[in-house]
């Protein structure tokens, strides 16, 4: 989440009259996270989000996300719901970009405590249980970030790598070259999340309340989804990996999805392939983000203690699989 946009107190008021949720009371600019514009929208029925969808996001990709979004809740599955207007639509227009509103999740994002192992294991049964719950959803979307994509997007970063770190743009290189070589095939495909970080799930201590932001969401192996989840919830701040973290997070996905052997297998590349692919769309974002947006900016080189950690591993069961 972020701002990019900005919208006057007149075009919203006239937005939110297309709801049956009453007048606005206020609406805040929220600055976590890096891809839309989104606010915290009060009005006299109570709480919800406003987001407006800026360029990174197709909008020919919209339905698929609402949509998704729609037939999770159906299933009780804790997440947003999106709110239909009048017409029954869910995605309008606001300030020149496709907008819609949703549902209010309560908790804190978990990254404004520290990550646990019991949480760990709560993040492992969610993203099983996604998994599962999304199987007989009617829609597609490509994951159009996937290994091919990373060197296309490195390409016109590579100079602007090496300034903010010396030899960055040929270690990037040389990590790519791997993973082109050694990408698995095969491997159990469906529906994935694919930005589950400690920021789009919400806690009630140690349980889960929601999870948020599907704008990455697309088709790819289900274990892609395990291996974001091993980077984004068992390394510490300085990079130190959380033995006991990815324990409880594999088997709680185990508990409700196990992997097949070639999905243990394949974890240790796909782990390092997630940890790059996050390097590059923060690198980008470094060097992208306007000035003005109210937006947090994250460190792309946070990430490389943890792909030497997954370099250095001989197989999964450092990550806690028999």
């Amino acid at each position: 989440m972020a701002v990019y946009t900005r919208i006057t107190d007149d075009a919203l008021d006239a937005f939110v009259a297309r709801y049956d949720i009453g007048s606005v009371e206020s609406c805040t600019g929220i600055a976590q996270g890096v891809e839309n514009s989104n606010y915290m929208l009060r009005t006299e029925s109570g709480n919800y989000i406003l987001t407006l969808y800026e360029k990174r996001v197709r909008a020919e990709d919209l339905p698929f996300y609402l949509g998704l979004m729609t037939h999770l809740a159906a299933q009780g599955f804790p997440c947003p719901v999106p709110i239909t207007n009048r017409q029954g639509e869910t995605l309008q227009t606001l300030a020149g970009r496709p907008a819609a509103i949703v549902s209010f999740l309560d908790g804190r994002g978990a990254d404004c405590d520290a990550l646990t192992p019991a949480r760990c294991a709560a993040i492992g049964a969610v993203c099983a249980r996604f998994h599962r719950d999304t199987h007989a959803f009617g829609i597609t979307r490509p994951n159009d970030l996937t290994l091919p994509d990373w060197r296309r997007l490195f390409t016109p970063l590579a100079g602007q790598a090496n300034g903010l770190k010396a030899g960055l743009g040929d270690w990037i290189a040389e990590e790519l070259s791997f993973l082109e070589a050694n990408w698995p095939s095969g491997l159990p495909a469906g529906i994935v999340h694919a930005d589950l970080f400690p920021d789009n799930a919400f806690f009630k201590g140690t349980t889960l309340t929601g999870v948020i932001d599907f704008y990455f969401a697309c088709n790819d192996f289900l274990a892609w989804d395990v291996a974001v989840c091993i980077n984004a919830w068992c390394f510490d701040q300085t990079g130190g990996f959380l033995a006991d973290n990815a324990r409880a997070l594999v088997n709680g996905y185990q508990d409700n999805r196990p992997l097949t052997p070639g999905e243990c297998t394949a974890l240790p590349v796909l782990a390092r392939g997630a940890a790059l692919r996050f390097l590059l769309t923060r690198l980008h974002d470094w060097f992208h983000t306007p000035d003005d947006a109210l937006a947090h900016r994250k460190d792309p080189l946070a990430l490389i203690p943890l792909i030497d950690f997954h370099r250095s591993i001989p197989d999964s069961t450092a990550y806690g699989l028999d």
